[in-house]
């Protein structure tokens, strides 16, 4: 018995180690944030069980990214990296300022002729520049995503893009709609967001107004696919969407949550699913009926 004892006492060390890296492990795949805190958040829920949670400001510039990529045509590894790259070197923040004469989501710099100031704080361009010499990398979808990012970037510290990589995934699976009502935003309050004034967003938004707006802010990120009905009311905007081509409502449908604040949208609607400011808290609830019911992204205004 009293050996039995002693064998039982040897093995706690052993349990409580094991036990022990078991719990950081589900920490780690439970939950990354590379927010600050804010009431306001994103939470995007990845196919393997990880969550990534951003505070509205990165969520918009992070919807971004994608919709570009989408406008493009660019497959979800472009995305990956493109979002790899941007949280290493803003934390997707939109910078206004940087080493040298480095700003905005990329840090890309005026002298190096990556456009004017005013344009690489614009995200939409900013994305786009860095997808023009993303796809001039030679076979790009087949590097490593720090090797891909750093022939665009050519950073001090080429190694730094890897660490980000199984965050920008998930966020990239997300927000190319392959994983339908994956991410919901919570909100307290209408109107733009904290560096929202002067980004390409808003000021479509505040220059047409309304539903003219938004459809002029998803067709500067989106491109002209999808497409609002010609029918677009005032307090409202509709996207049909083609049969099977689910993914791309559902990440025009993120786009607009994310983006929700600086539309003054007050639900968005698709695939018998809905969103709502005044119930953010409640996610994607199920709709029985109206618009947004099957195949069209629905969104409406206040």
């Amino acid at each position: 018995m009293a050996a039995r004892r002693r064998g039982r006492r040897k093995a706690w060390p052993v349990v409580v180690v094991g036990v022990s890296v078991v719990l950081a492990l589900v920490s780690y795949l439970a939950v990354r944030s590379i927010r600050s805190t804010t009431p306001d958040e994103c939470t995007a829920h990845g196919p393997d069980g990880t969550t990534v949670t951003l505070d509205l400001d990165q969520a918009s510039h992070a919807a971004t990214i994608a919709a570009v990529a989408h406008a493009r045509g660019l497959p979800k590894r472009a995305v990956t990296i493109a979002l790899a790259t941007a949280i290493q070197e803003s934390k997707l923040r939109n910078l206004t300022y940087g080493d040298r004469d480095s700003l905005g989501l990329f840090q890309q710099r005026p002298s190096q002729g990556w456009g004017s100031p005013t344009q690489i704080r614009d995200p939409a361009y900013a994305s786009g520049r860095f997808f023009d010499a993303l796809v001039k990398v030679p076979d790009y979808l087949s590097l490593p995503v720090t090797e891909a990012a750093q022939q665009v970037q050519h950073s001090g510290y080429p190694e730094a893009y890897a660490q980000h990589e199984d965050t920008a995934a998930t966020l990239a699976d997300v927000l190319t709609g392959r994983e339908g009502p994956a991410l919901n935003c919570t909100v307290s309050g209408a109107g733009p967001t904290p560096s929202a004034a002067g980004s390409g967003t808003a000021d479509a938004v505040s220059a047409t107004g309304d539903g003219g707006g938004v459809a002029a802010a998803v067709r500067r990120e989106f491109g002209d696919a999808p497409a609002a009905l010609p029918a677009t009311s005032g307090d409202s905007v509709s996207y049909p969407i083609a049969t099977g081509q689910a993914s791309t409502g559902w990440s025009l449908a993120l786009w607009l949550v994310c983006h929700a604040t600086e539309l003054h949208a007050t639900s968005v609607t698709f695939d018998g699913r809905r969103w709502s400011s005044t119930a953010s808290d409640r996610g994607w609830t199920h709709t029985a009926s109206g618009p947004g019911r099957t195949g069209t992204v629905a969104v409406a205004l206040g």
